[in-house]
């Protein structure tokens, strides 16, 4: 491949991916928009019109703001790479820091750097305006850039060891140093599964456990039915950052809890929080966190193997604006380059990922249907649906290329009416 047909394609790629993003953002907002005026029949018994209209809103509002995010997104990536950004960064790095290690990690460094400050106002922006707007905002202005700062403080402390050890593997390992690099990036991924309950998280939440004896029963009644074993039961502050509810799973092994947000334990019942409970012990029982972790290992090392060959192709460096060095490493270069160009390629991949994503879904309410009472999961759907915002009528295309949970008009239905 000539670096010519290359560059072609990457621009020709970035233009469809755009296109395509504003296009189904742009359906998204009509869809919603022309559904406004009244709520479907199915929960208009259930769903008031004001908090219909609120959630239909609520969606307008981000899904434009991600439009302008999809826009200054590419226009980055086109800046960094065809008109010569990571060039000129990787002329100015190796200048001040060399050609070596640190050299490669400085250049990684600030290309990360750049791409996190041009996210920032996004993310700010979201946060104290629109979520503040429709009433999900708890978050001060110092919680969210303390946050910030343990992310970058993490991000580093995790973050450059890995990058070394990778670079190192890159220039030692020979031919098959893509391999090598794959055993290290699934060992600290699994590290990291079992370290964030206790090590990460408690830094920016914290975490208390149940106290509510008759909950604490019902719950655990139900993971002796499932066959679940947790480390423990907690709840999190989640209402010092945000209105939103939720519950989750933590952890790797032996160190699984179940987490609640304080906000689902004040508005849900005893009863709903179990159905909402068993949806997720339905993803363990159906091995879709073990499913999905082995795609997502089997996809990372195709992905480095691909990364593997492309450092040997000078078209790949030359046909994203870069003139490879002919007598220094160009590792840290082909990372760099391979993780701008990636998404974009890997975009029109995503209904694949959304419809699996669905599918396990509905096994995860079939499953909690059949461990407690189907209505009571619906109940809880609703009140979920309701008090977080979410549009009751998604556009279908924009629903099937993105949407990782089903419509919840499609969920409540299956319950309802299971096959």
């Amino acid at each position: 491949m000539s670096s010519l047909y290359f560059t072609v394609l990457f621009a020709a790629t970035v233009l469809a991916m755009v296109g395509t993003k504003l296009w189904l953002a742009a359906r998204q907002i009509r869809f919603v928009a022309a559904h406004r005026g009244a709520v479907p029949q199915q929960f208009a018994g259930t769903i008031t019109l004001s908090a219909h209209q609120r959630a239909a809103d609520y969606t307008i509002e981000r899904t434009r703001l991600g439009m302008l995010e999809v826009v200054v997104g590419a226009a980055v990536t086109i800046a960094l790479t065809l008109l010569g950004g990571v060039q000129a960064l990787n002329v100015g790095v190796s200048d001040l820091l060399g050609h070596g290690y640190v050299g490669q990690i400085g250049l990684v460094a600030v290309v990360v750097a750049i791409t996190s400050i041009i996210d920032l106002p996004f993310d700010y922006y979201r946060q104290f305006v629109v979520e503040e707007r429709f009433g999900f905002n708890r978050m001060t202005k110092a919680i969210f850039f303390a946050d910030l700062a343990k992310s970058t403080a993490l991000g580093a402390a995790f973050g450059l060891p890995l990058l070394f050890v990778v670079l190192w593997l890159m220039h030692q390992a020979g031919n098959l140093w893509w391999l090598w690099a794959w055993v290290v990036l699934v060992a600290f991924q699994l590290l990291v599964l079992v370290l964030y309950p206790t090590l990460i998280a408690p830094l920016f939440n914290k975490f208390e456990p149940l106290t509510d004896e008759a909950l604490k029963a019902r719950i655990e009644a139900l993971m002796k039915r499932c066959g679940f074993a947790a480390k423990g039961l907690f709840v999190m502050d989640g209402s010092r950052r945000s209105a939103h509810g939720n519950a989750y799973f933590t952890g790797f092994g032996a160190s699984k809890r179940i987490v609640f947000f304080d906000t689902l334990l004040a508005r849900l019942t005893g009863a709903e929080i179990e159905a909402v409970l068993a949806h997720e012990l339905g993803h363990f029982k159906r091995r879709h966190v073990v499913k999905r972790m082995a795609v997502m290992f089997a996809v990372s090392l195709a992905l480095l193997a691909l990364l593997g060959w492309l450092t040997q192709r000078t078209w790949f460096y030359e046909g994203l604006g870069v003139e490879p060095s002919m007598t220094a490493s160009n590792n840290g270069l082909a990372l760099v380059l391979f993780f701008l160009a990636l998404p974009v390629f890997l975009f029109f991949v995503t209904p694949l990922g959304s419809l699996s994503s669905r599918k396990h879904e509905f096994e995860a309410d079939a499953f909690a249907a059949s461990q407690t009472d189907a209505r009571e999961l619906v109940n809880a759907l609703v009140k979920l649906y309701e008090d977080n915002a979410a549009t009751l009528t998604p556009d279908p295309v924009y629903t099937a290329f993105y949407y990782s949970h089903p419509p919840a008009s499609q969920r409540i239905d299956r319950l309802l009416h299971p096959a």
